[in-house]
């Protein structure tokens, strides 16, 4: 893999969009808005705020590493029970060695960002930021396994669905992938289809920093914890993830948030977003526009993966029809799309996978379109710290349900009934008891299923 100096030349601000950036300090730095940016492993970070991004992935790499703490101690707990069987009792101890291991790598493999995992897990379920699922430390934590240990059928088969659209009259030359995850497909479409040179840009430190020491030719060993195992000792599966073939030159990896590619406009020959359309926060028109202004005239964007949008605003779920007419009216001609079952997530050591039918298409940007505006994902009353928080409807809404929930768990001493709850909170006057009984016994149900089902990590 080649030194942050192969796309210099490329890369912008992802704060006030200027380009190109600086090398300074160990780090990068923008001459107009007079950012620094960090460089871990050889990896830019090109977050708007560099440091409140850095200061938010520690946190969240603290909170998986707290929460497997967590689980192994709720474990060994468990193990002190004498009716447990021989064969339960070897799976539970292996999970919960192989939890405290995991906690252990994961820590040592974001050692770049200097990630500490001694906070409490409830305290960092205190003190968490609000991310969007898709963007978490471990939600695509089986990715790596899939990408780098698994095996070649699933990725031999995104690759020929790539291959497939680009066809081979046009060397892909300098390509982006946006949202490339562990990279495998970006690096096997690098390798395989000849681009001069790739950028593979994601958001998440632990893929990205992983994928780093597997294209430098290590091998890494790491626990993969399979959804529905099919044995006993499948239940943590310590896997040797690596490369098929290194080093990989002309490949860069880039940290930096898809809705604000830190490049120069019209930078790259091909932009590829596998799995990436239906799943950012951006409705796919103005994503569309955004892919334009990354590719010259001629360049090609190849769109790979599911269309499940699930936006809240039902018109902004769209069909086929509705993303190929976008597509166009965003610069690009008409695709011709083409729909294929592969396999997906299918680990050797899972019942789970499944095939899903993915929608592929490459197609040519024929003119240049209006620029999209900078994508902000808080509004600056959060950003900004020094203008007032406006007191929203679902605000106040939330607050009185906080303070009734509040006052739940307050009167939860161990000894109280949901009978005895309603009662007092008859005689304070915030419900009347035949209201108050189901409100508790509905809210206690939650926290249950809560803490039965754990945390999200």
């Amino acid at each position: 893999m080649r030194e942050i100096q192969s796309c210099d030349e490329i890369l912008g601000c992802p704060r006030c969009d200027r380009s190109p950036l600086q090398r300074a300090d160990n780090g990068l730095h923008c001459s107009g808005c007079q950012t620094r940016f960090p460089v871990f492993d050889g990896i830019p970070w090109l977050f708007a705020e560099p440091a409140a991004a850095v200061a938010e992935w520690r946190q969240r790499l603290g909170m998986v590493v707290a929460k497997r703490e967590d689980d192994a101690k709720a474990i060994e707990k468990r193990l002190t029970g004498r009716d447990l069987s021989a064969l339960t009792r070897s799976r539970l101890e292996l999970l919960a060695r192989s939890y405290r291991e995991n906690a252990r790598d994961l820590v040592e493999l974001l050692e770049p960002v200097q990630v500490s995992g001694d906070t409490p897990y409830a305290t960092q379920l205190a003190l968490r930021t609000r991310m969007p699922a898709p963007q978490g430390i471990a939600t695509y934590y089986a990715n790596v396994h899939r990408d780098w240990g698994w095996g070649a059928e699933e990725n031999a088969a995104s690759l020929d669905l790539v291959r497939t659209a680009l066809g081979d009259e046009v060397a892909p030359g300098r390509v982006l992938t946006l949202g490339a995850g562990a990279c495998r497909l970006a690096y096997d479409v690098h390798r395989a289809l000849g681009a001069t040179s790739s950028i593979a840009l994601d958001i998440n430190p632990f893929l990205l920093l992983l994928t780093a020491r597997l294209l430098r030719g290590e091998k890494i060993r790491l626990h993969e914890f399979p959804i529905a195992p099919r044995r006993l000792e499948d239940n943590a599966v310590l896997r040797e993830l690596a490369a098929p073939h290194t080093p990989c030159d002309n490949f860069q990896l880039v940290l930096a948030d898809a809705l604000r590619p830190p490049f120069a406009r019209e930078s790259f020959d091909t932009v590829i977003t596998p799995w990436l359309v239906d799943i950012v926060s951006e409705e796919f028109a103005l994503l569309a526009r955004r892919v334009n202004g990354l590719l010259r005239k001629g360049g090609r964007w190849v769109l790979f993966g599911s269309l499940s949008f699930a936006h809240q605003d039902a018109a902004l779920r769209y069909s086929l029809e509705e993303v190929l007419e976008l597509t166009q009216q965003a610069g690009f001609a008409m695709p011709q799309a083409q729909e294929t079952t592969i396999p997906y997530m299918c680990s050797p050591a899972s019942r789970h996978g499944r095939n899903e039918m993915v929608v592929s298409f490459a197609t040519e940007k024929l003119k240049s379109v209006k620029r999209a505006q900078r994508h902000s994902a808080l509004p600056d009353w959060i950003v900004e710290r020094d203008q007032p928080v406006p007191l929203l409807p679902s605000f106040e809404m939330q607050a009185m349900s906080t303070r009734v929930y509040a006052m739940i768990m307050g009167m939860i001493d161990g000894r109280r009934s949901i009978r005895d709850m309603a009662a007092i909170m008859e005689q304070k006057r915030l419900m009347t008891r035949q209201d108050a009984e189901p409100a508790i016994r509905g809210f206690l149900i939650k926290m249950y299923d809560e803490s039965q089902q754990g945390e999200n990590s």
